[in-house]
């Protein structure tokens, strides 16, 4: 009997414990992503018109990029200690920084004769972001979405190290036990969950933003 075979097995047999870790993982991503974004992009138009704090949002964010993701969930445990409210926090950490730099990034560099042109016609600040600045950087954001969806799911896989469970938690016991068929109980989930996530966004991005593209 192969090792995907035995993991398939094993799945069919226990498909409410398998189905509780998916949820976990499902759950600790959707959640997070969905801070990140309440964080992010306020952040984003908050800091847009200050050179200084955007300086250093950004760079502090550029930061936690060069952290790896259990050395993010590591910090959260003296901290906040272990389940999956820390998990989430992490997970939060990790998905910021592409949501935040990509939407301000989007936002800075709108087209400068736009901008010049709603200012002629007498557009206040506050228009000029809604209805010209965010239309035209929805691509830029949507793209940061998009990369931290991925890097959020695939992290997830981390969490059970501070007792936030999830599809990794198959995995943390595959190692301990060398037993590679449990191994790929969680991994081959996980995978194709991350596979999936980007085919579904990237088609997504296409329908939304492909007449815009072509258009420039």
């Amino acid at each position: 009997m192969t090792l995907l075979h035995q993991a398939m097995t094993w799945i069919i047999e226990n498909p409410a414990q398998f189905n509780r870790a998916l949820g976990q993982h499902l759950l600790m991503s959707f959640v997070s992503i969905l801070f990140a974004l309440a964080i992010g992009l306020p952040l984003a138009v908050a800091i847009l018109n200050r050179k200084g704090a955007a300086f250093v949002a950004v760079n502090s964010v550029n930061g936690l990029r060069t952290l790896p993701s259990l050395a993010i969930l590591a910090i959260m445990m003296p901290i906040l200690g272990i389940g999956l409210w820390p998990s989430i926090v992490a997970l939060t950490i990790l998905a910021l920084p592409p949501i935040l730099i990509n939407a301000y990034i989007g936002l800075r560099d709108v087209d400068a004769d736009a901008i010049e042109a709603a200012t002629g016609m007498g557009m206040s600040r506050s228009q000029i972001l809604w209805k010209i600045r965010v239309p035209l950087a929805a691509p830029a954001m949507f793209a940061g979405l998009r990369t931290a969806s991925v890097q959020v799911l695939a992290g997830a896989t981390l969490a059970p190290f501070i007792g936030g469970g999830g599809l990794g938690d198959f995995i943390a016991v595959g190692i301990a036990g060398m037993d590679m068929s449990r191994l790929l109980i969680g991994a081959i989930p996980i995978a194709i969950l991350a596979l999936l996530a980007e085919f579904l966004l990237a088609t997504i991005e296409r329908l939304l933003f492909s007449e815009r593209t072509s258009a420039a």
